[in-house]
């Protein structure tokens, strides 16, 4: 018998600012089963002592105080691969976490990402590039594994002009560059297609699903980042950058999705809001 499976992802400025700020609170109303965390910035220890009572997997980054991904589940998990890659100058630590699940006799794999945010024209963009292209290495590899996977966090990449308020405003700043959006092009093209990208780049589709614009239509937003600068977040100024990218099998186990958008500035307990969908597991066991 299948069973409902409420996967958040969130990027939570800091597990242990969080957890002060209310993030405990939402969790408790929430009733997540699987939850995607990113910018943790925390020992493992410190993890736990914020989210007592959950199962927890983590990797950190190699700064202290830095980056760091997680994933908090209410069950036990079955296998974990924290490498992006084999490249050696490539560092993904506390940013790409695989850990595996069985769920009613189904075998699900869920990622927490968080890729490099980046600064056009330099070294940090040079590193988000690499970031991305283990990115479109790793996926193909990841859907053939795991026929049921989602790949969650904050991607830093807003793909569509959809995706950002003041997208015009953008079109030179690292999170919406034309060769960053072109990754999501193709991530999210038919698989085994050709795919021509917004920034006139060649390459074949990989097949994934983006869950958050399925359900949410061409429509702005649902934004789930604003920045405090100004009035960003009263005026829904925001970005898109946080994602469910589901393989097709998994995708189409989606019954809801929605953006946790906190009702006033001054209630939030990140800059992020979770992204929340439930999945119906368990079908080829019922």
């Amino acid at each position: 018998m299948s069973r409902r499976v409420r996967i958040a992802s969130v990027n939570v400025n800091g597990i242990r600012a969080a957890a002060r700020k209310g993030m405990l609170a939402w969790l408790e109303e929430a009733d997540v089963d699987i939850m995607a965390l990113q910018e943790v910035r925390a020992t493992r220890d410190e993890l736990a002592t914020a989210l007592p009572g959950w199962n927890l997997v983590n990797d950190e980054a190699l700064a202290k105080g830095r980056a760091g991904v997680a994933v908090a589940s209410r069950s036990e998990w079955l296998d974990v691969r924290r490498v992006l890659g084999d490249d050696e100058a490539l560092d993904s630590a506390g940013r790409w976490l695989e850990v595996d699940f069985d769920v009613e006799g189904e075998r699900l794999a869920v990622v927490s990402a968080y890729v490099p945010t980046g600064e056009a024209d330099t070294a940090k963009q040079d590193a988000k590039w690499a970031f991305l292209d283990a990115m479109e290495k790793r996926m193909p590899q990841l859907a053939a594994a795991s026929p049921l996977a989602v790949v969650m966090g904050d991607l830093n990449v807003g793909h569509r002009e959809f995706d950002i308020r003041n997208w015009r405003g953008n079109v030179k700043k690292a999170g919406f560059l034309p060769r960053e959006r072109a990754y999501f092009d193709r991530f999210l093209g038919e698989a085994g297609e050709p795919v021509v990208g917004v920034d006139g780049s060649s390459g074949l589709g990989l097949g994934w699903v983006d869950v958050g614009r399925r359900f949410a239509g061409d429509v702005d937003g649902p934004y789930t980042w604003w920045s405090n600068r100004g009035k960003a977040f009263d005026n829904d100024t925001g970005w898109r950058i946080d994602y469910h990218l589901a393989t097709p099998l998994l995708a189409d186990r989606v019954s809801s999705y929605r953006v946790v958008r906190a009702p006033s500035w001054d209630t939030r307990w990140s800059d992020h809001a979770p992204v929340v969908a439930d999945y119906a597991l368990g079908l080829a066991a019922s």
